[in-house]
């Protein structure tokens, strides 16, 4: 059988973005609460030699429950009601958050806080949003730090671990490669703790439900997932062509992937056409709210691959939202009814549309007092139909 490193080593290479997910177990001290803040640091530089690499980093972070049940004096066992583990995270996410730029301060780089619900990744125009808000940080060379937003949560939308949170921002933000980091180093055949006979198992071509069944459950007081979580996660991120590692934190350079002698458990992603499925998505997918009328430049951009300015806009008919499904349309001739040419996802309001459209993109602020891009629609987020 080909091994791990064989496997993993060319696929990491050509990643270009990575989201990386610490446990609970690495990041706070199983006896006293506190962020192991030598760890956190040589995380800290094992990401920016990523970085250094030319691939964008997002980092997605448990601990903010146990931190704050060290700041209330409290085990985290004892914490049973929902609303007192959200008080704990609450109290605890500043804690957090402050570990993680002292670990990056010897590199003058910033950290910034994003908090995510499960609806945040249903809803598509909050989700056009967070994405929008990712591809802002990482173009300022900022590092996202991401945790789920457990203050508002409830038990029913919930992720209930930052393990498949991280497979959503995977799959949010078109990563290239998901690395979960435990206090284990892969998947085995039976838990190491339990059964000393148990098999390390490097590879994983597909996720049966005999490899399901291999999953434990946790028995970690700081943590919330377990080995279980992580193949739910790894089956969503490879399902959209992302590749998935689970690997452990305690190794000495745990995010050089492929390098001899590394231990993990490589998920192989299915090969996957992400730009055509998108876009395959797009053509039949949401409900369309609106649409926006071009002129013959615009339609000629559109055939040429390019996006859809407000220049180009004629007319707006509909209510929609940013993030709304919309229907491009175009009479090739005076006179001729006017046929849908393309469809995508609305960057502004139809609202917002209307006061811009026929301008140039440099009026945009001047006109709304923001600005949601130079495109009315992207041509990631547009079809031709």
């Amino acid at each position: 059988m080909a091994t791990a490193v064989t496997k993993l080593a060319p696929f990491f290479k050509a990643s270009q973005r990575l989201v990386v997910k610490v446990g609970s177990r690495l990041l706070v001290g199983e006896s006293d609460l506190r962020p192991d803040q030598r760890w956190l640091q040589h995380l800290a530089a094992e990401l920016m030699a990523q970085r250094a690499a030319g691939k964008d980093v997002v980092v997605v972070s448990s601990g903010a429950v146990a931190l704050g049940c060290r700041l209330l004096g409290k085990k985290r066992s004892t914490l049973r009601r929902l609303k007192d583990k959200q008080a704990a995270a609450a109290l605890g996410q500043g804690a957090l958050l402050s570990a993680w730029r002292d670990a990056f301060a010897d590199y003058n780089v910033h950290v910034a806080q994003v908090l995510l619900s499960l609806d945040d990744t249903e809803d598509r125009q909050r989700a056009l949003n967070a994405r929008a808000t990712f591809d802002s940080l990482l173009r300022f060379s900022v590092v996202p730090l991401v945790n789920e937003n457990d203050t508002v949560a409830t038990d029913e939308i919930r992720f209930g671990d930052n393990d498949r949170l991280a497979a959503r921002i995977a799959q949010m933000i078109a990563a290239d490669m998901l690395v979960l980091l435990s206090d284990v180093d892969g998947l085995y055949t039976a838990s190491p703790r339990q059964d000393k006979g148990a098999r390390h198992i490097p590879v994983i071509e597909s996720l049966t439900p005999e490899i399901m069944k291999m999953a434990g459950l946790s028995d970690s007081e700081s943590g919330s997932g377990g080995m279980v979580t992580k193949l739910q996660a790894a089956r969503l991120a490879t399902s959209v062509g992302c590749g998935v590692v689970i690997a452990s934190g305690h190794e000495k350079n745990p995010l050089q992937l492929g390098r001899a002698g590394y231990r993990c458990s490589w998920f192989v992603p299915k090969k996957v056409d992400r730009k055509r499925a998108y876009k395959g998505w797009l053509l039949g997918g949401l409900r369309v709210r609106g649409s926006v009328h071009v002129d013959r430049g615009a339609l000629e951009a559109l055939r040429l691959g390019k996006s859809l300015l407000p220049a180009g806009v004629i007319a707006v008919q509909g209510n929609f939202q940013r993030g709304d499904m919309v229907r491009v349309v175009h009479a090739e001739k005076k006179d001729k009814e006017e046929q849908t040419c393309a469809r995508g996802l609305a960057s502004y309001s139809s609202h917002d549309v209307t006061r811009i459209m026929g301008r140039r993109s440099s009026d945009i602020e001047s006109i709304l007092g923001y600005s949601g891009g130079d495109e009315v629609i992207h041509r990631d987020h547009l079809v031709l139909a």
